[in-house]
């Protein structure tokens, strides 16, 4: 009997349930398609260079990870779905059924209805696969052709996973339903939401801020006080002491406004804070651009200090305006006497500033959640193109051995072999060389050996016939020198103002064989690898060989290209005998550092760790986006109750249904565009702050043009997201009040 009930009450509340069902959908579908790839059953065919487990281990932990917020999203359409019901439940317990088990028919309504989406999310998933797989093949430049495969391992997973978090949730809900009042139930629709002044977060977020500026301040006058030079250009000294007075200046407005709260009421104080917590960003973010523009020594973890400032002053700032939304618009509603009796203004006043006056804090939290998923969204293409790129640019041989003398002490154990293991490795495994070439790197001047401060490593140098065999190796011209002449080699990230203000200083050098002269070909910018370079510098002389002869070695490398790439088993096995001969941590810190990286490795690591970084990014990315757009959603369909006897006393009032529909219009507008607007305009402000702190990068290994094609697609996306949602939203709500 009480199955039939089940099944006939669902049918006939499929409607109420459609917004459950849907989001329970899109939940399966991106947690089969992102897991699918960690099935044993996947195998792509990636090539034997490729070890396909560092991406099957790795997206497990990030995908179960992120994974866990939807936890949250389902425990809240639940709430949606028990919340809508309450009455039905009440009637139910008044015409005799025990409360208890209305508590398990509504428990198996919700499961049966998280089945149908279990199932419809499945097969959803099994097609949104197919881009997930497209985007794998493309990272590791393989054809893609459309493949329909069922894994039963994925599809068990996510059956157990999702039917546990329904069981869990639907628990707690029988545990709610039986503790509601029959009476409570019954007028659950009438309730209105607590007034905002009976809240108390934004003043314990105000005096949390104020505690955090004297953090701030005490932080910005200690780095002045270490770190400080008269002699530093004015920008630097405008950092210091803005750094010290914007946030003394914000912790001094909450002591005088605590001294005179009755003249002065909190939404000004909220007003000036959010003025002076924009001071405070401007300060906050100066100080890793002038740092890295002027070369500033701050300390340890002093970077991180200032991004943690700017975060908590960005967080502050949002919380500010969505708190003071509500309270702006009575004032401007109030001194618009004109606009507000026009039509059905003061109708729609009163809609809009009675839900912002209770409901800002879940605002907030929802814009500060759009700015985070739109940063994921934007930061995973940039940060994907930058390993990219960044890997086309170190990977360029084969084998690549290389030394560092930062841990000797003494010029006799300065590195001097040819490291005849790998000549073994590749002539045992039968694998063919094109090229092959070891070369010193060498220091200008003997004093400068002992010369190991950070940032202020000696530059090396490399012979000119060493150097030709390189660009030969690579496909680049040879370069000729004359006697007497050197010239440089920079890496790709080096700025061309850097470049141009080196070579402008260093016409001339000094070595212990006499003075060279610049070339008139002085600079070279062909990507050659990054390990010939010391450390902490962007350029590498290039030098005679008469001149290279006599100067001391102090590191020794060796590059190498082979005719067929080694496949990945047999470049760990060459790997690891390396280390075991050469280590790469000497014995009591002392001694030569060696290093060997095999392209296979490298390509695989870097790989395996951008498709990573950018799924999880992305999974995150449209997990938190689909939270606050169907949270904005439900907020406005659970009202609908109160709406529709609203918009009915309208109609009786003699506004017509076009009308009607307008001001449904507007009030969504308002509703879903205050933090999406709040949302997009901090999005703006971080992301160019984030492009412009990776600029050199950009410039480097992405190309400006493809990261805007790439950002561009992001942006399209959400905007069809937030289209789909908006339109959901305001055809339930029209329907839910007018008929």
């Amino acid at each position: 009997m009480y199955a039939k009930f089940v099944f006939r009450n669902a049918k006939r509340s499929a409607k109420d349930y459609l917004v459950y069902v849907v989001t329970m959908t899109i939940c399966v579908m991106l947690f089969y398609a992102f897991l699918s790839i960690t099935s044993k059953y996947y195998n792509p065919d990636i090539g034997t260079e490729y070890e396909f487990t560092l991406v099957s281990d790795g997206m497990k932990i990030a995908i179960c990870a992120v994974t866990l917020l939807l936890l949250f999203l389902i425990r809240y359409v639940n709430n949606y779905m028990l919340r809508r019901k309450q009455k039905e439940f009440a009637i139910q317990s008044v015409m005799g059924m025990e409360q208890k088990t209305v508590a398990w028919i509504f428990f198996t309504e919700t499961f049966l209805m998280g089945a149908v989406s279990i199932i419809i999310g499945i097969f959803s998933g099994i097609f949104c696969s197919q881009f997930i797989t497209g985007m794998l093949l493309s990272a590791y430049e393989q054809d893609y052709k459309l493949s329909w495969t069922f894994f039963p391992d994925t599809v068990i997973l996510t059956i157990c996973f999702f039917s546990l978090s329904l069981l869990a949730v639907g628990l707690l809900n029988v545990r709610t339903i039986r503790k509601i009042k029959i009476i409570d139930m019954l007028y659950a629709d009438k309730q209105n939401d607590p007034h905002i002044n009976r809240s108390r977060y934004m003043p314990v977020i105000a005096i949390l801020y104020t505690i955090f500026l004297i953090f701030m301040t005490v932080t910005g006058i200690s780095k002045m006080y270490f770190y400080s030079d008269p002699r530093f250009p004015v920008p630097v000294h405008i950092m210091f002491w803005g750094n010290i007075i914007a946030p003394a200046a914000s912790f001094l407005l909450s002591i005088v406004w605590c001294i005179v709260r009755k003249k002065w009421s909190f939404n000004r104080y909220i007003l000036a804070a959010a003025i002076l917590s924009l001071v405070n960003i401007g300060f906050a973010a100066s100080v890793p651009v002038i740092q890295s523009t002027y070369m500033l020594a701050g300390g340890a973890g002093t970077l991180n200090s200032y991004l943690m400032f700017l975060l908590v002053d960005v967080i502050f700032w949002i919380c500010c305006i969505i708190y003071l939304a509500g309270n702006l618009l009575s004032e401007w509603k109030e001194k618009s006497p004109k606009y507000k009796y026009r039509g059905s203004n003061l109708f729609f006043f009163g809609q809009i500033i009675s839900k912002l006056n209770t409901t800002s804090k879940t605002m907030t939290l929802i814009c500060l959640t759009l700015v985070l998923s739109v940063f994921l969204f934007v930061a995973a293409p940039a940060l994907t193109g930058w390993a990219s790129g960044y890997l086309d640019i170190r990977s360029l041989y084969d084998v690549q051995i290389s030394t560092r003398y930062n841990s000797v002490h003494d010029e006799a154990d300065l590195p001097q072999d040819n490291y005849g293991l790998v000549t073994d490795f590749l002539h045992e495994k039968d694998i063919a060389v094109a090229y092959d070439c070891t070369f010193n790197l060498y220091l200008p001047n003997q004093e400068d050996f002992h010369k190991r401060v950070k940032l202020d490593f000696p530059i090396a140098a490399i012979s000119l016939s060493d150097y030709n065999t390189l660009r030969e190796m690579l496909g680049y011209e040879r370069i000729s020198l004359n006697e007497g002449e050197f010239t440089t080699q920079w890496k790709t990230i080096a700025a061309e103002k850097e470049r141009n203000e080196f070579l402008s200083n260093h016409t001339v050098i000094s070595t212990d064989m006499g003075i060279l002269s610049l070339a008139e070909d002085a600079c070279h910018l062909e990507a050659i690898g990054q390990t010939v370079y010391n450390s902490y510098t962007d350029v590498l002389y290039v030098f005679p060989d008469s001149i290279c002869d006599n100067l001391l070695s102090v590191m020794r490398n060796r590059y190498v290209k082979t005719e067929t790439t080694i496949p990945y088993n047999e470049a760990i096995y060459l790997e690891t005998s390396f280390a075991q001969k050469y280590p790469e941590t000497p014995d009591n810190g002392n001694g030569v550092q060696y290093y060997i990286r095999t392209s296979t490795q490298q390509i695989n690591n870097s790989i395996a760790g951008s498709f990573i970084l950018q799924a999880a990014f992305d999974y995150s990315a449209v997990v938190l986006m689909v939270i606050c757009l169907t949270i904005l959603s439900l907020q406005q369909l659970i009202d609908a109750a109160h709406y529709k006897y609203r918009f009915g006393v309208l109609r009786k009032l003699g506004v017509d249904r076009h009308e009607t529909e307008h001001l449904i219009l507007k009030q969504l507008a308002v509703w879903f565009g205050l933090p999406i607007t709040v949302a997009a305009f901090v999005s703006i402000i971080v992301v160019s702050y984030f492009f412009k702190t990776i600029s050199a990068q950009i410039s480097a290994y992405i190309g400006i043009g493809a990261l805007l094609t790439q950002v561009g697609a992001v942006v399209c996306i959400l905007v069809l997201l937030l289209i789909c949602y908006f339109i959901s939203t305001w055809i339930l709500f029209r329907k839910a009040v007018t008929e």
